[in-house]
């Protein structure tokens, strides 16, 4: 039964690719050629850092507690 879940989801998600159109996306053209896209890559990076630190500080937290029962 795992096989078969399997086997249809892989064949579920094979599908999915055939399903995008060809017509390019006009927004990333823009932001790559006025060189704001690298703005947009930064902004996306700092966030996910900044997602990083805190989920990592809240773990240091977390185990302080936990040792201190």
């Amino acid at each position: 039964m795992k096989k078969l879940t399997f086997l249809l989801l892989l064949l579920l998600s094979y599908t999915g690719v055939f399903a995008q159109s060809n017509i390019g996306v006009t927004m990333d053209d823009t932001l790559q050629s006025s060189g704001k896209i690298y703005v947009v890559v930064a902004i996306i990076a700092i966030i996910f850092v900044g997602l990083a630190l805190y989920l990592f500080s809240i773990d240091r937290r977390l185990k302080k507690i936990e040792n201190e029962k």
